[in-house]
């Protein structure tokens, strides 16, 4: 149960590349649990006050006042309150074409979904701000609120770089050497790319790089860029693409390969992947 709550949505949703669709508020109680579920938009949660756990991909990340948490569709998360301390938090649904390359340049992540920094009452405040604007329903509302979220970002990511930049060596370089094959990754998966192309435009050896890269996430760079190609291929497989066209999209030439690696990731080819989709979709609409 929340103690306290309140959201508003967003009545002009817009399909740009970044649109909020709703915003809200919640203290919570010492019992609240969220998930595990799966969300189909994106979501950004900022904690107030109090403390919680957030388990995504197999990790759980202890969070205080000040921390910002990034949920990706698709992904199976949970969120719980501390019972000693239970935790207020302000949050953002949002969703857009380019959101993941947005994020990705910020070196946000599903694999690296979590900002600590101290508590702001200046993102507090745009935070408010959204909900509020949001709440008055005004044409203009959507135009306001997807501006306040990229202040939103900008300063989150603005005070996690100042106190990276005061954190000792070699580990906050270690994390940034991380982060950039990360949105590295993220941005170039189309393309056909070596690790060692990767770590020679990065300017870092390819040994260091791999070892660093799977300390980190817990896979190997190879494994991180296959599971984003998968993932972006089984998007795909819901637009009237043929199977060719998806696996050239997703970096691979030859579509029965990828055929292989997707049946090898999934459990279905992708043609009886698509099949099961739209099965699935006939029948929520009977």
């Amino acid at each position: 149960m929340d103690l306290n709550y309140g959201a508003s949505i967003n009545p002009y949703p817009s399909r740009d590349e970044l649109s909020v669709l709703f915003s809200g508020h919640s203290q919570t109680s010492a019992d609240h649990k969220v998930g595990p579920l799966v969300h189909s938009h994106h979501l950004l949660h900022y904690v107030l006050s109090g403390s919680g756990v957030f388990h995504c991909l197999g990790k759980e990340y202890r969070l205080e006042a000040g921390a910002a948490f990034f949920i990706y569709p698709g992904e199976l998360v949970r969120y719980d309150a501390d019972p000693e301390s239970p935790w207020a938090y302000r949050w953002i649904g949002y969703k857009g074409g380019h959101v993941d390359e947005l994020l990705a340049r910020l070196c946000i992540s599903p694999q690296s979904p979590v900002i600590q920094n101290p508590y702001s009452p200046k993102t507090s405040s745009l935070f408010r701000r959204i909900e509020r604007v949001l709440g008055k329903g005004e044409p203009s509302c959507d135009l306001q609120a997807s501006g306040w979220l990229r202040l939103i970002l900008a300063e989150l990511v603005g005070s996690r770089q100042r106190s990276e930049a005061s954190a000792p060596e070699p580990e906050a370089q270690i994390t940034r050497q991380v982060e950039q094959a990360i949105r590295w990754l993220t941005l170039q998966y189309s393309q056909q790319i070596s690790i060692e192309h990767m770590a020679q435009t990065l300017g870092y050896h390819r040994t260091h790089l791999s070892k660093m890269f799977k300390r980190h996430t817990g896979m190997s760079p190879m494994q991180f860029l296959l599971k984003i190609r998968m993932e972006r291929a089984r998007l795909l497989l819901g637009e009237p693409l043929t199977v060719e066209q998806v696996a050239a999209s997703v970096g691979f030439p030859d579509a029965l390969y990828f055929s292989k690696q997707f049946k090898k990731w999934y459990g279905l080819a992708p043609t009886d992947y698509r099949q099961d989709r739209l099965h699935m979709g006939h029948s929520c609409r009977v």
